[in-house]
């Protein structure tokens, strides 16, 4: 029997949305076929262990964070430390990235498959989405950029020729929009790989009639006291994260992340 690969998804983890984490954590190993290697992108462990990690921020009296490369906002632990993944997985093989807001349904192993080329150095779905909100659900301003959410969920195939030029020092003197509207890549969208909008599916923007494959809760989420999604449509999927949820609680969520492992 020809063995199974070992997919590498790497989840990029804020403090304040720990329960998200796990539970994304929870539905991707619950239902793949293939073995996972899930790494943690803890900055805490990226700076101070690993000194991988340098980009320097300041903090307002209401707690947003300004990025000191453009001054401007920033919202989570992960918004840049996400394009150290080729870095961290040493140039080699494909690595999936995923904000850890998700909740995913099928297979993880499909969206492998799915990017088994080697022509792109990247693969993400392409939205055409604009918030219609200045800030997010914990209060931090709500930036608006070209290529929203494209970063959200990236397959990077690490060796690739553009994506070697993703280094770290780049990484940590760039700006946030350098990096996000992926402007170390040829500026062609043609040169970005296309996965279905399924794998991305936007809460509260995306076609309802669409099955996600994994939900991207980006108006806030059921782990945040008092928040209510903006369409009916989008309930089920709240039902099924809150029995995932509910499932880890009585079988005991774990307080401590285990951090990063390489």
């Amino acid at each position: 029997m020809k063995k199974k690969n070992i997919n590498t998804i790497y989840i990029g983890y804020d403090p304040k949305e720990h329960k998200a984490y796990e539970v994304l954590k929870f539905s991707l190993e619950r239902i793949s076929t293939s073995p996972l290697r899930i790494v943690t992108l803890d900055l805490q462990t990226l700076q101070n262990k690993m000194g991988v990690y340098r980009r320097k921020f300041k903090t307002d009296s209401n707690g947003q964070r300004y990025d000191n490369i453009d001054n401007r906002p920033f919202s989570s632990d992960f918004s840049f430390s996400r394009f150290l993944v080729p870095y961290l997985n040493m140039y080699q093989g494909k690595a999936l990235y995923m904000d850890c807001d998700m909740y995913v349904r099928h297979d993880i192993t499909e969206l492998f498959d799915l990017c088994e080329s080697n022509y792109y150095a990247l693969w993400c779905v392409h939205h055409k989405y604009e918030p219609t909100i200045g800030k997010k659900m914990d209060n931090k301003i709500q930036e608006m950029y070209r290529r929203k959410n494209w970063s959200s969920l990236m397959m990077f195939n690490c060796d690739h020729p553009d994506t070697i030029k993703l280094t770290k020092d780049l990484v940590n003197t760039e700006s946030g929009r350098f990096l996000h509207t992926f402007q170390w890549l040829p500026d062609k969208e043609a040169d970005i790989g296309r996965i279905p909008e399924e794998w991305n599916w936007l809460d509260g923007h995306s076609d309802p009639e669409l099955d996600a494959k994994n939900v991207h809760f980006t108006t806030g989420g059921p782990w945040f006291n008092g928040w209510n999604p903006s369409r009916e449509e989008d309930c089920k999927y709240i039902t099924e994260w809150n029995n995932d949820a509910a499932w880890l609680e009585m079988n005991g969520i774990k307080e401590d992340v285990k951090k990063f492992e390489i």
